[in-house]
């Protein structure tokens, strides 16, 4: 009796040690130490939702961000990849509304009427989708959910409850995704462009009296697994009292043991540290191997908003998306593929159909995709000159990449180029080349490997495959290729077991 007292008396100090050990201070160096969620990195594939009063105009060149329409509207100038000369905003908003009409009418007009949550979740989760991340409030902060913050400080109804389509958008969506595969998370603008505090020098007020009891109300209501916050740039961590904030949200939170956030906490938090604890997060950029967990986003089209300016050319073929995919997680990194719904809350059947093709390929081949690490290499290259996103978008004056750059690395070179002929990827003891074409040769060369005894299997089949060691390399032969086996599209997966 005494030996088994003993016993459970040390397991509870040990229990209060480690509870002790594990609590986070409002500091850079104790909030680094805390590890992302093991979740994060095994989803890889994730779903954003740019969704708000600026998808009822759903305008904007093309090249540029439709959701910030208020302010290209009212600065009177676009940023983005836009050609010259091309139509801005504010012409477009007096032809179609008149120069009188206020950007805050569309709050009333955003009426979400076609928004069917079962419908959206259903989709996401056969887009193979492993979490979302929805705009809860974006820089023009109307929110999504009754915030009584937002009708206080603004002066007039600027929710979704309490004016447009009179519902908690983001309680009704989150019902319907908990009941699926996928974990729901949200995205947060800290700043507001025009919001009567934010404009006063002194931020106190508006970050003490508004955006912090917004974030905790979120928090505590919708428990997200992920909370992507935005908007940071303009004044550092101490201003926005970010480090407090997420002590809280590390230490005390509902979601303190689960949740992920990305980089955008000040304009000190950097790529390169301090971490604060997340992921880094990247945007309509190249990919690279990062030593810490990380996040590509960007649209199917050139706007994260839904932007009816753009035509079938301005949107991301299947092949380069799942491309993209596969290169972000060969990097060790997951894809937040956006989409931006109407403002009747209609997916556009275009969005919907990329989606869908993602998940059919997801089906077949997402062994070597979910849970998977990153290998020595994350690919290999034929012979001829490497390109890169920075050099690519120097280039050709963008500023940021489209879709189209990873098929110049796979499939679509320009002359002396070279492509990435294999991707790869692993997870326990095997070792996935993903081929973004099928090799007419019949056969494939990995580089510095040499195999013994290891079995080589076509993924979607389940075929066996032969091979052979010729001198620092192995060539795997393919299997004659029949459509009615491998009825992959875009890519086509092989498994090598006992890869260390």
């Amino acid at each position: 009796m005494k030996t088994r007292l003993l016993g459970c008396m040390l397991f509870l100090t040990l229990m209060i040690s480690i509870n002790a050990q594990t609590r986070y201070d409002p500091t850079f160096q104790s909030l680094d130490s805390r590890p992302i969620p093991s979740w994060f990195e095994d989803a890889k594939f994730g779903i954003f939702i740019h969704w708000g009063p600026y998808s009822v105009p759903a305008w904007s060149p093309k090249g540029s961000y439709s959701e910030w329409y208020q302010r290209w509207l009212l600065n009177k100038k676009t940023g983005g990849n836009v050609a010259p000369g091309a139509k801005e905003i504010w012409q477009h908003h007096e032809e179609v509304y008149g120069p009188h009409y206020s950007y805050y009418n569309f709050g009333d007009e955003f009426k979400a009427s076609d928004f069917d949550p079962k419908y959206w979740a259903k989709l996401f989760e056969n887009a193979g989708a492993k979490y979302i991340v929805l705009t809860s409030k974006h820089h023009d902060g109307f929110c999504l959910w009754p915030s009584m913050e937002a009708d206080r400080t603004w002066g007039f109804p600027w929710n979704s409850y309490t004016t447009g389509a009179k519902r908690d958008l983001i309680g009704d969506l989150k019902a319907e995704v908990d009941k699926t595969s996928v974990k729901f998370g949200l995205y947060y603008s800290m700043y507001e462009w025009y919001n009567p505090l934010y404009l006063k020098p002194d931020k106190k007020d508006f970050v003490e009296n508004h955006m912090l009891p917004q974030m905790h109300e979120l928090i505590d209501k919708y428990q997200p697994w992920s909370f992507w916050t935005d908007g940071s740039w303009d004044h550092p961590s101490e201003v926005w009292k970010s480090k407090e904030f997420l002590a809280w949200l590390f230490n005390d939170s509902p979601v303190k043991n689960t949740v992920v956030v990305n980089g955008r906490w000040g304009s000190d938090i950097k790529k390169g540290g301090p971490y604060v604890g997340n992921f880094i997060s990247t945007e309509y950029d190249g990919v690279e191997a990062l030593s810490r967990p990380w996040e590509e986003c960007r649209g199917i089209g050139f706007s994260f908003g839904y932007n009816s300016n753009e035509d079938i050319a301005d949107y991301n073929s299947s092949v380069s998306l799942v491309h993209m995919l596969i290169d972000i997680v060969s990097h060790g990194g997951n894809l937040l593929l956006d989409i931006g719904p109407d403002g009747q809350g209609k997916i556009p059947p275009v969005m919907q159909e990329r989606l869908l093709d993602i998940g059919d390929w997801l089906k077949i081949n997402g062994e070597a995709i979910y849970g998977t690490r990153k290998w020595k290499n994350s690919a290999q290259w034929s012979a001829g000159k490497q390109s890169d996103g920075d050099t690519y978008k120097k280039e050709h004056k963008l500023a940021y990449l489209g879709g189209d750059f990873i098929l110049k690395q796979t499939i679509d070179p320009d002359p002396g180029y070279a492509v990435k002929e294999l991707f790869f990827t692993t997870k326990d003891s095997n070792l996935y080349v993903i081929l973004p074409k099928w090799n007419s040769t019949g056969k494939i060369v990995i580089k510095g490997l040499n195999l013994n005894k290891n079995k080589v299997i076509m993924v979607e089949s389940g075929q066996v495959l032969k091979y052979k060691n010729s001198g620092p390399d192995v060539e795997v032969s393919l299997p004659v290729f029949d459509p009615n086996v491998i009825k992959s599209k875009y890519a086509y997966v092989i498994r090598i077991e006992g890869v260390s």
